[in-house]
């Protein structure tokens, strides 16, 4: 599992935090409660291809007629297995690799990573030079018991050789189902090891933070999944309040909860767009930052990587565009597309992009990616000798605008 972890905090509540916006767009990428209401397979089918049709992001639905797949399907599907594989044609024809049907485990899974409830075995991953790394571990998660450590590298996954493989399908084999167990073949050094692996529930965090100097505060956002994340965050920003600069570190942060970016954002500005969202006949909600939530103005900088997405991208670019932090890492994901999360009967569900988004200054981030401010590349060489080049490089340039007494 690629999974979440980062902080905790006090002071200032996520009540407490108003934000104002043109009109309020409800549960975007946000929490349903499960149906367990049973229903046939057609009327589960049927609700699926109307809450598509309805919901889309756009209205023309990929260049085609919606109608054809209920022409297609009403009448055929007899099993679940059936009422999946209709579900599933659909959404594949609107070419979106965002949307897609969950079944009872996949989304009864959502909903506890949003609850903070997660299950897998304990690891973060990277890919640096066509191999996948072990880049954490969480102490006392299944993967640490079973004495998988910082820095091996991954061969194979049940059998499936992973080499020059994307992180992203790296990390769709390590998931599964909980109390179910996978093989890692891994390298440590020259030896050759397998590791058998059960996952379980996790206990993590979504925010960590330190005093990098007496001067300097860090904090690493490792998803914005969570409902307590903001909380969270406030907590560790509040007891930072006594450093003159911040570090935020969303290297590794997929995204999450839109309203965490935004909530999370207003609280270092004043004022200024956060971000505008295109919904469906193009329509523009603007969000946009209130006095009343700001409660951190020292300079910063948001470390970002080619993992950085989604809401990571949102908040690195409200800092970036208002000018309250400068970027510093390599180019970030490129996801600029927002999803709601529609509860369907029998405990199934839909994410479905309902919304684009663009930065404050207007630009369309999506398969294109944020570039940094300052690009620092982090090596090979840099990660097997536990060197973080680019968090060295925000702290000296952090250093030298306390100097010059921003």
């Amino acid at each position: 599992m690629l999974v979440l972890s980062v902080v905790i905090l006090f002071l200032i509540s996520y009540q407490d935090v108003k934000i104002r916006q043109n009109q309020r767009i409800n549960d975007i990428s946000g929490v349903n409660i499960i149906n367990d209401e049973n229903v046939s397979p057609r009327a589960l089918f049927l609700e699926s291809w109307q809450i598509i049709k309805s919901n889309y992001y756009s209205p023309n639905m990929n260049k085609q007629n919606w109608a054809k797949w209920k022409r297609r399907y009403a009448h055929k599907i007899k099993t679940k297995e059936d009422a999946y594989v209709a579900i599933n044609t659909m959404l594949a024809s609107l070419d979106d690799s965002y949307s897609k049907f969950m079944g009872p485990d996949e989304f009864g899974a959502q909903n506890n990573a949003i609850n903070s409830k997660l299950y897998g075995i304990g690891i973060n991953i990277a890919s640096i030079s066509g191999k996948i790394y072990i880049a954490n571990v969480i102490e006392n998660a299944p993967a640490y018991n079973q004495g998988i450590r910082l820095g091996d590298i991954i061969l194979k996954v049940n059998g499936i050789d992973v080499s020059g493989q994307s992180i992203y399908y790296v990390a769709q084999l390590i998931k599964g189902g909980i109390n179910e167990s996978l093989t890692l073949d891994i390298l440590r050094g020259n030896e050759r090891l397998q590791k058998v692996v059960k996952r379980e529930e996790i206990k993590v965090k979504t925010i960590d933070y330190k005093k990098i100097t007496d001067d300097i505060g860090y904090i690493r956002i490792s998803s914005f999944i969570g409902l307590d994340t903001p909380k969270e965050f406030i907590i560790a920003l509040n007891r930072l309040q006594d450093t003159k600069a911040l570090i935020l570190d969303l290297r590794g942060n997929s995204g999450g909860l839109f309203q965490n970016a935004i909530v999370i954002s207003n609280l270092f500005m004043k004022e200024g767009t956060i971000v505008n969202v295109i919904a469906r006949q193009g329509k523009v909600n603007t969000y946009s930052a209130t006095d009343e939530g700001c409660i951190y103005n020292n300079p910063m900088v948001v470390l970002i990587d080619g993992t950085s997405a989604s809401a990571s991208e949102i908040l690195s670019s409200a800092l970036r565009d208002n000018k309250r932090a400068v970027l510093i890492g390599t180019k970030t994901y490129g996801k600029g597309l927002v999803q709601k999360v529609f509860s369907l009967p029998n405990k199934t569900g839909i994410n479905l992009t309902i919304a684009r988004y663009l930065t404050p200054n207007g630009k369309d981030i999506n398969e294109k990616g944020i570039t940094p401010d300052y690009n620092v590349m982090f090596s090979h060489s840099d990660f097997v000798n536990n060197i973080d080049t680019q968090l060295a490089y925000a702290k000296k340039y952090l250093e030298r605008e306390i100097e010059k007494g921003y």
